[in-house]
């Protein structure tokens, strides 16, 4: 007497009344893999029960159309339309705050997993992460040639709008403040940006090293050439610096 063998991967998911153009399965097996490829991922998915405790704590889970278990169980049955289906949007709903984490009794990490297929969307030049990180461009900048990126200064309520309300509880005379009672840091945007040419290039070779700047180029072309012709120039900087130092040094 035979048994059926079960498996949990769904070798076929599809949706018969989207509209949206097919994806062929090669794409949709690489994008996968890609995810399945990272250290992270045997780390971060161990199984689900499907009991729908990550969703049920979850913030944005209650202000978006996003479930922390719908993640889950498409990677773990391997649906790769699904996969790509969420990457569109729903995976770029999730806050990072790892409440699903730490309810999570099977100690899976959706939250970790979400981070995995943004990283892979990027990858692959999604338009998705594209929409995403456009209007995070000048943070980018600045994150990636000084290593900061916002500082109290920044934050008034013509710069970000979008807060709300509450943005007028920061539209305080920060500067009179910050003399009255001064703190060690002095986080400052001139203070903040102020990076050694050193360091600057370092950031700039750490970044080049772990592929973010190809990244980055799948995303903003044009903010990828910026990024490039700073670097360039502070390289060279930090090279004629060098040579004056060994100069120096020969007299």
């Amino acid at each position: 007497m035979s048994h059926a063998h079960g498996t949990r991967v769904q070798e076929f998911i599809g949706d018969p009344v989207s509209d949206a153009p097919p994806v062929g399965r090669e794409k949709l097996e690489e994008i996968f893999q890609d995810i399945q490829a990272d250290l992270r991922f045997d780390h971060e998915l161990n199984g689900c029960l499907n009991c729908g405790i990550c969703t049920a704590t979850c913030p944005s889970a209650h202000y978006y159309d996003y479930s922390p278990r719908e993640i889950v169980q498409l990677l773990w049955t391997e649906n790769l339309e699904g996969i790509y289906d969420a990457m569109q949007e729903k995976i770029w709903a999730c806050a990072q705050c790892y409440t699903c984490a730490a309810r999570c009794p099977f100690g899976n990490s959706p939250g970790g997993l979400v981070m995995l297929m943004r990283e892979v969307a990027i990858k692959h030049g999604m338009e998705s992460a594209r929409n995403v990180l456009r209007p995070f461009s000048r943070v980018m900048l600045k994150l990636i040639s000084t290593g900061n990126q916002l500082s109290p200064d920044m934050i008034s309520k013509d710069g970000f709008p979008d807060w709300g309300p509450n943005i007028s509880k920061v539209d305080a005379p920060l500067a009179t403040l910050r003399k009255a009672i001064p703190v060690p840091t002095l986080h400052t945007t001139k203070t903040a940006w102020e990076v050694n040419l050193k360091t600057s290039v370092e950031l700039y070779t750490i970044w080049e090293e772990t592929g973010v700047l190809e990244s980055l180029k799948t995303i903003d072309q044009n903010l990828f050439d910026v990024i490039t012709d700073i670097m360039d120039e502070k390289r060279d900087e930090w090279d004629e610096f060098l040579e004056d130092q060994e100069d120096e040094d020969e007299d």
